[in-house]
């Protein structure tokens, strides 16, 4: 009888450490763009983030008069300061709920559903066209572009980012890459545009995506890295690998021990 209960132990053991074994992942769950040969050579399309709401845009107004710009510019007295971009964001151009922003003497601009060059050449145009500045020089930068990563990797959080294009790869290299037990074959992009919401599952261990609009990421993205079945089946009951084997190690010293 205790030989018969010993058997039926055994095969339980033998059945636990099959499954802990079956889950462990293949390559084709870890590799990243496993088809990627297929798309050497493609051309790139670089594209301009159009502008948000509550964006905060630096706007700067030249000329080659000098002077004759000032009253079309914030103060930026304070550029040696080491604070200067925060101080530029308090200082800077917020873009209002119904897309505008307000530049001296000229009044309401639209910006939302503009680049930043589009933007450039729409004010330059109002400061020739209405006779307020001649041979205007206009600079726009959006100040206070971020995305957000969350889930299984290194370095969970909020990145400021000032290029003008970042790929979806190189916002994830921000947060110092994926975990082993990040699901590369299931990542979640979150994305808000003109007061719409996308998502987009893509799949990293292919490229079929690279010609998507969710290749370059855009300001405000949130990038969600969910677990794979192996790290979601770590958190029940029996937790880790490391935690099966111990509690199988006892059972066995337990048989044993009652089979001597």
């Amino acid at each position: 009888m205790l030989k018969q209960k010993a058997t039926n132990l055994f095969a339980v053991l033998f059945v636990i450490v099959c499954l802990l074994f079956s889950s462990c992942a293949s390559k084709k769950d870890i590799l990243y763009f496993q088809d990627v040969d297929t798309k050497a050579g493609r051309k790139i399309n670089y594209v301009s983030n159009n502008i948000q709401v509550n964006d905060v845009l630096a706007i700067k107004i030249s000329s080659l008069y000098p002077e004759t710009a000032i009253p079309y510019n914030f103060d930026n007295s304070l550029s040696n300061n080491s604070s200067f971009v925060e101080t530029l964001k308090l200082q800077g151009h917020l873009v209002s709920s119904n897309g505008l922003v307000v530049l001296p003497i000229i009044g309401p601009i639209k910006a939302v559903e503009k680049s930043t060059s589009e933007l450039e050449t729409h004010i330059k145009s109002i400061l020739e066209s209405g006779n307020y500045l001649k041979g205007a020089i206009v600079s726009v930068r959006i100040l206070n572009s971020k995305i957000t990563i969350l889930g299984e990797v290194m370095a969970p959080g909020t990145y400021t980012i000032t290029e003008q294009n970042i790929t979806l790869p190189q916002a994830i290299g921000y947060a110092g890459d994926l975990k082993i037990n990040g699901n590369r074959k299931d990542v979640l992009v979150i994305r808000d545009v003109d007061g719409m919401q996308f998502i987009k599952h893509i799949d990293l261990t292919k490229s079929d995506w690279f010609n998507s609009p969710f290749y370059f990421i855009k300001q405000n993205d949130v990038i969600v890295v969910n677990p794979d079945n192996t790290k979601i089946k770590s958190s029940g009951y029996f937790g880790n690998a490391g935690t099966v084997l111990s509690l199988t190690s006892i059972l066995i010293s337990t048989v044993v021990l009652l089979t001597r």
